[in-house]
């Protein structure tokens, strides 16, 4: 099987993440997949740092140009389908008419309607099977009037990384937390519906009991100022972290004491997943497909996205040890049984399999 995999997402989030899990998968189960991306883009980096084939397309103009390097690669060379990441993905191979000659795949992560405009339903129509991330996301496509017969689930995966007490020690020297202090952490970009002020006012009340209590706040995005500005309003400035957009995430979990995840709309929650799979007792809202992935009091606790909700669940996680370890042990299990990496690599393969045979 050999798979033109499009990704034209010209930062890292949590697509591009699965899109390298997917591809370097591929490639150790002896499936052939070639990359196109955007030229110098996180994902285009790394996917050949991995070893996997990758055709730069330029920035300027990058759907014109993505839909010209794939009408020109299934021309020339023999592909079984074509995996679409992303919107833009799609567009580029619609526009190079690649749903006349192989399958398309569309992986969906969020649940917003599809849009209602006549390209968007053109390109949509092209789509043979659509990749939703979780039932959420499945149920919002049957909604836009996707037949069920065209959806396929696949829930995102994450890699589940040894416990080490070693690289704790280097992560919290790394951004200059003390031993004795505790560290809450939430990565995401920051955008309103991620609700990291709701973090913020949260870690006021907390610190007002328990004033060792530190956030630690990774991603970039249009809010960050907004943020920063509320944690010097609150009086909180020296107690939350800014580190911006951070390559080695690992070193970031490594250095939490637990995850908090305030979202307040969301697809299915990669971050979650990774700090759970890290054994990292975590709090999270339950908001679009996170229902999915986390079960109240039994792996992570449950809060409304507000400060009020999230500075009392914070306030238990950091006063009971046990209540930790426990919410730690069942996350990092849960992770492993249904939200691995392997698991979703997996699952990407049968569905690939199914759309061949009926194609054929």
């Amino acid at each position: 099987m050999r798979i033109l995999y499009v990704d034209l997402e010209r930062e890292w989030r949590g697509g591009q993440s699965q899109a390298l899990y997917t591809l370097r998968g591929l490639g150790e189960r002896q499936l052939q997949a070639e990359l196109v991306a955007a030229r110098s883009s996180p994902l285009a980096m790394r996917s050949r740092e991995a070893g996997i084939a990758v055709h730069d397309v330029a920035r300027f103009g990058l759907r014109a140009r993505a839909a010209a390097a794939v009408r020109k690669l299934l021309s020339k060379d023999s592909f079984d389908l074509v995996h679409l990441n992303e919107p833009h993905a799609l567009t580029a191979a619609w526009l190079a008419d690649a749903h006349k000659k192989l399958p398309l795949l569309l992986s969906r992560r969020i649940g917003f309607p599809l849009k209602k405009g006549w390209v968007s339903q053109r390109r949509y129509a092209a789509v043979e099977r659509f990749l939703a991330n979780s039932k959420n996301v499945a149920q919002s496509l049957t909604d836009c009037g996707i037949v069920p017969e065209r959806i396929s689930i696949v829930n995102e995966g994450v890699e589940i990384p040894p416990p080490s007490s070693e690289r704790r020690s280097s992560a919290r020297s790394h951004w200059g937390v003390e031993d004795h202090e505790f560290l809450f952490g939430c990565i995401s970009v920051f955008v309103p519906e991620k609700g990291q002020r709701h973090l913020i006012e949260a870690l006021r009340e907390v610190r007002k009991s328990h004033p060792e209590a530190r956030l630690l706040l990774a991603g970039d995005g249009h809010c960050r100022g907004e943020l920063q500005a509320l944690a010097k309003r609150l009086g909180q400035s020296e107690a939350v972290l800014f580190p911006g957009f951070v390559n080695d995430v690992a070193k970031l979990y490594d250095a939490l004491d637990a995850f908090a995840f305030p979202s307040e709309f969301e697809g299915l929650g990669t971050a979650l997943q990774a700090a759970m799979a890290a054994g990292l007792p975590s709090i999270s809202t339950k908001r679009g497909a996170l229902s999915e992935v986390v079960d109240h009091e039994r792996t992570a606790l449950v809060a409304e996205p507000n400060g009020q909700e999230f500075a009392a669940a914070m306030l238990r996680v950091m006063t009971d040890a046990g209540l930790r370890k426990r919410l730690g042990e069942a996350g990092r299990r849960e992770v492993r049984e249904r939200f691995s990496a392997e698991r979703m690599v997996e699952r990407t393969i049968q569905v690939y399999e199914d759309v061949l045979k009926k194609w054929r």
